[in-house]
């Protein structure tokens, strides 16, 4: 979970001849809102410009050079606009300050009773003409649902708390680095990916051979105090009725390699071959380690999915709760807006609450499910659902996703590992845009309702063509 206070640059639009009195009103009712959410204000006082507002050129000046001294503070940018505003002001400061940060634009609606002189605002049509120079500059922008609103409002807070969650998106994607843990398994095409294209969009990928670590793991001794509380650590996470010491020895060993690169390398998402060398060579699986890894917002993927992971990454930070990587594994039915989403399994603790370790059965098959210890067992209950999936168009040069939101339902599932049923409205339109457009069967899940976050943050400033399901 986000821990960190929220920072937002404050532009209070003013215009000469409009009641400067609003200006002062909207800085005390942000104020009031600010400190009910936790988000710190960056604004020019009082003292600095006329009334804490901005309108002159060189008002604009004054707060672009604020904003740049906090630049590494800043999440995003409000425009709020008590009255008209001055469209030249906002847009200067938004230019001189080069943030690059999300933008909302907020517009305060007028009384019916108070369209005289002293209480005019014209923010309805002053927002447009901000809007105008916006997009004249090149400036992305958000919209709140609607045209104008009051910052003590329910629509503008669900507004704010929204583009809190874009900020969160954005600034998290640009600059994460993923860490992909051997080689895509052999049978796998369907996670291929382009490294270049994901390092145009401002995300790196460092590689390791998965033989290092083995090789690594298998020289800690069991009695080695890194090991120790690793073990203890997996202990404490899940109940493992009857998995083997030995067994839960290896997943340790494997942890305390796995944790320490990712320290060494700044890490802070994994993709890893999870199969099948890993089972053969050193006789356990790590879907516990995965899912105790994405339990604390270091999501992990299997089968170096990379674009999986990064899907997990920013779908993780739209709700601030952890992201589960799943198949869209099988029907339920007859019900065409149904269907079982499956794992074998390394979805992340909080939505697992009868949580157990134990064995993978379909690569014991072929493994020995005795090579198979540290899969995870357990149901995901009814709840509400995000879905989403990001993928490198390699052809295009660019990534695609595709969002969407249902819910997760108690329906009857008789299997193992870690499962959940779902239910999509139109679910067999969405498979088909899917299957046409070549997406991954891999898919990432949230208990939350979110997509419209993740669509203003991957299309708005992003840039990332996206599919929203509805």
């Amino acid at each position: 979970m986000t821990t960190q206070k929220p920072a937002l640059g404050v532009i209070v639009g003013n215009r000469d001849f409009f009641p400067d009195q609003l200006v002062s009103e909207a800085r005390a009712d942000l104020q009031t809102l600010f400190d009910s959410l936790g988000v710190e204000p960056v604004w020019v006082s009082p003292e600095e410009t006329k009334l804490g507002g901005i309108e002159t050129h060189a008002d604009a000046r004054r707060c672009a050079d604020l904003f740049r001294t906090r630049r590494d503070d800043i999440d995003g940018v409000l425009v709020c606009l008590p009255n008209f505003g001055d469209e030249k002001g906002v847009a200067d400061t938004l230019k001189l300050a080069g943030l690059e940060a999300p933008v909302l634009i907020q517009g305060y609606p007028d009384d019916l009773n108070q369209l005289g002189v002293s209480r005019r605002r014209d923010a309805f049509c002053g927002k447009i003409s901000v809007c105008n120079n916006l997009v004249q500059a090149g400036i992305p922008f958000t919209l709140t649902e609607k045209h104008v609103s009051t910052p003590g409002s329910d629509s503008f807070q669900a507004d704010l708390q929204k583009f809190l969650g874009v900020c969160r998106v954005v600034n998290g994607f640009r600059g994460v680095r993923l860490g992909a843990v051997g080689a895509r398994p052999g049978a796998f095409n369907t996670v291929r990916y382009s490294e270049k294209i994901l390092e145009r969009y401002g995300v790196s990928v460092t590689t390791v051979d998965l033989s290092e670590f083995l090789a690594a793991a298998g020289k800690l001794a069991a009695d080695d105090p890194a090991v120790m509380a690793k073990l203890d650590e997996v202990h404490s996470y899940a109940p493992a009725p009857n998995a083997p010491s030995d067994r839960m020895l290896q997943m340790a060993r494997l942890g305390v390699v796995l944790g320490h690169w990712m320290d060494d390398n700044a890490i802070d998402a994994t993709a890893i071959q999870c199969w099948t060398s890993v089972q053969q060579n050193f006789g356990c699986n790590v879907c516990a380690l995965m899912s105790m890894m994405s339990e604390k917002f270091m999501p992990s993927a299997c089968e170096v999915d990379v674009t999986g992971v990064l899907t997990m990454y920013a779908m993780q930070l739209a709700c601030d709760s952890p992201a589960a990587i799943v198949d869209w594994n099988n029907n339920y039915g007859d019900d065409e807006d149904r269907c079982a989403l499956f794992h074998c399994g390394n979805w992340a603790k909080s939505f697992l609450p009868d949580i157990r370790i134990a064995t993978a059965p379909i690569l014991g098959s072929t493994l020995g499910e005795e090579n198979t210890y540290g899969a995870l067992e357990g149901r995901t209950p009814a709840g509400p659902l995000t879905f989403g999936r990001l993928t490198t168009a390699d052809c295009e040069g660019r990534i695609r996703a595709y969002v969407g939101e249902g819910e997760l339902t108690d329906d009857q599932l008789n299997t193992f590992g870690t499962r959940a049923v779902a239910r999509v409205p139109r679910l067999r339109s969405l498979l088909h845009h899917i299957c046409k457009n070549g997406f991954e069967h891999h898919v990432v899940m949230t208990q939350s309702h979110s997509s419209a976050v993740l669509s203003e943050a991957f299309e708005t400033y992003l840039d990332i063509d996206t599919h929203t399901h509805a």
